[in-house]
This record gives C-alpha cells, sequence and structure tokens, in this order.
C-alpha cells in the first residue's frame, strides 16, 4: 500500500514539474467577434495631419479631423479591452527625448505635465455604427507607448473643452 501511495505520489510530483517547466503564457480570451484591423489601418500616410494643439483650438462638435500625436499622456493611456488610447501634440517631449532623463515611464509626459491639458486627445475607434470596437489597441493596431499615430476621425468635444476623436482610420507611422 505505502508503496503505491509512493508511485501516484511521484508521478502526480512528476506532472507538477513537467507542466511547471511548460511555457506559461498568458493568453486573452476573445470577448466577441475578431475585428479585422485592416478595415481600421490606413494604408497611406495621409499628406495633411493637423496638431493636436492646433485642432483643440479650432474644431467643434463633428468636424472631420486628421490628427498627429504619440501615445501617452499618462501612466497608463490605454483604456483596457478597448481599441481607445490617449495621444500627446509633438510639439511636447517625452522623458526619453530630454537626454540624461532616466524616467521609467517617459510616455507620462512628467516633465511636461503643465502642458498637458491642451496638448492630449482621446482617441475611440469606432465602426461603421459608431460603436467602440472592443479590442484593446495594442492588439489591434499592434502599438505601444511613445507610438506615433495619424488619426481620422470626427471630433467629439465635451463641455469642459476636451477633445475625443471617434477614429475610424489609424496610420502607424515608422520610426
Amino acid at each position: 500500500m505505502k508503496q503505491r501511495i509512493a508511485v501516484i505520489t511521484g508521478s502526480v510530483l512528476a506532472g507538477l514539474l513537467i507542466g511547471c517547466s511548460q511555457d506559461t503564457k498568458q493568453v486573452k480570451p476573445i470577448s466577441g467577434p475578431t475585428v479585422n484591423r485592416s478595415s481600421f489601418l490606413l494604408s497611406m500616410e495621409p499628406q495633411v495631419a493637423t496638431s493636436i494643439i492646433k485642432v483643440r483650438e479650432n474644431a467643434s462638435d463633428g468636424d472631420d479631423v486628421v490628427i498627429v500625436g504619440r501615445i501617452g499622456g499618462s501612466e497608463n493611456p490605454w483604456i483596457e479591452g478597448r481599441a481607445a488610447f490617449s495621444i500627446v501634440d509633438g510639439s511636447l517631449k517625452a522623458c526619453s527625448d530630454i537626454e540624461g532623463d532616466n524616467c521609467p515611464q517617459p510616455w507620462d509626459y512628467c516633465c511636461e505635465t503643465s502642458k498637458l491639458p491642451n496638448a492630449t486627445a482621446l482617441v475611440k475607434i469606432v465602426d461603421e455604427g459608431g460603436n467602440l470596437v472592443t479590442t484593446d489597441a495594442r492588439e489591434l493596431f499592434e502599438v505601444k507607448e511613445l507610438s506615433t499615430v495619424i488619426v481620422k476621425g470626427k471630433a467629439k468635444r465635451d463641455d469642459a473643452g476636451n477633445l475625443t476623436v471617434l477614429a475610424d482610420g489609424v496610420y502607424i507611422k515608422k520610426k
């Protein structure tokens, strides 16, 4: 009996060790239908893109806009599980753009905090029906913090003057 318990215990431990040595990458469950990223990716770079600061100054609710910026503006510029993120005007410097600055999160623009309120926009990728796409933007576009993007869509203003772009197209600039 003791021998049988020892064999069973040994088998279980061996199985656990083998299981633990396997690659344990986390896989995100897919929630909803798979989104075709090509329907949102612009194949050619728009020739005219306006700075976020100028669009914030001049665009009215519902205007067609094409803006350029870098993903960032906070410690976490993403809306988890959604195709939405914040971008910052190109005139601002991320901490990584400042020689000798070793900021661990340069995309939060902590060196330019006072300028952020007038130099950021929220981007929401929307489908043909105007619904927010429920695939995380990092997965959908293979982007990360400080990626430069050109976004085409409609301006949406709130009472506080904040700018959201309801985007139907994104171009990802290569470095």
